[in-house]
């Protein structure tokens, strides 16, 4: 792929990178967005800003996967401040007391891939990026430091407060 962007042959480069970064992208809005019909628009805007892109992208500037990433974080952030995406809940509304109350009261543990997602979601969104990367995607932290433009020690800094909020929300108070 690689190859074909730098010959600037982008028709053949560009179904290539769908397959690669799709799902990754995806992902990725997902964390944002935390709704999967609007994550999947969203991956599509971005797989389209990247097209659009394509001629500009400097090899020497960034890694390809760095690029796409800061493009699809640019996306989502934009999705969010122009967007109703973040709509308040009021504890006034029928149902979602009671449902506050059964989260309370739920086991510790996670018993599938909805109980983690649920959990995960209470992280706040850097440190839920922050993980996606560094173990979904297993980015390093000099990565993730590029691909979030922030210092490698803040990196090391929200991953190491995510680690210890999931323990203490499990139940594991071990240091």
């Amino acid at each position: 792929m690689e190859r074909l962007l730098a010959a600037k042959d982008f028709q053949r480069a560009f179904p290539l990178l769908v397959d690669a970064y799709r799902r990754k992208l995806f992902g990725l809005a997902y964390s944002f967005l935390h709704n999967a019909a609007q994550a999947e628009e969203a991956a599509q805007d971005i797989l389209v800003k990247v097209w659009t892109g394509l001629p500009y992208y400097d090899p020497s500037a960034a890694s390809l996967s760095t690029w796409i990433h800061a493009i699809g974080r640019n996306t989502c952030i934009s999705l969010l401040r122009h967007s109703a995406i973040r709509a308040s809940v009021s504890l006034e509304e029928p149902g979602v007391l009671h449902a506050a109350e059964q989260r309370h009261h739920t086991p510790a543990e996670p018993t599938s891939a909805l109980d983690c997602e649920r959990l995960l979601a209470t992280l706040p969104q850097a440190q839920r990026q922050i993980l996606a990367l560094f173990y979904l995607q297993g980015k390093s932290y000099e990565e993730v430091a590029a691909m979030l433009d922030m210092p490698v020690g803040t990196v090391k800094s929200h991953l190491h407060r995510a680690r210890k909020s999931l323990a203490e929300k499990l139940g594991d108070h071990r240091p």
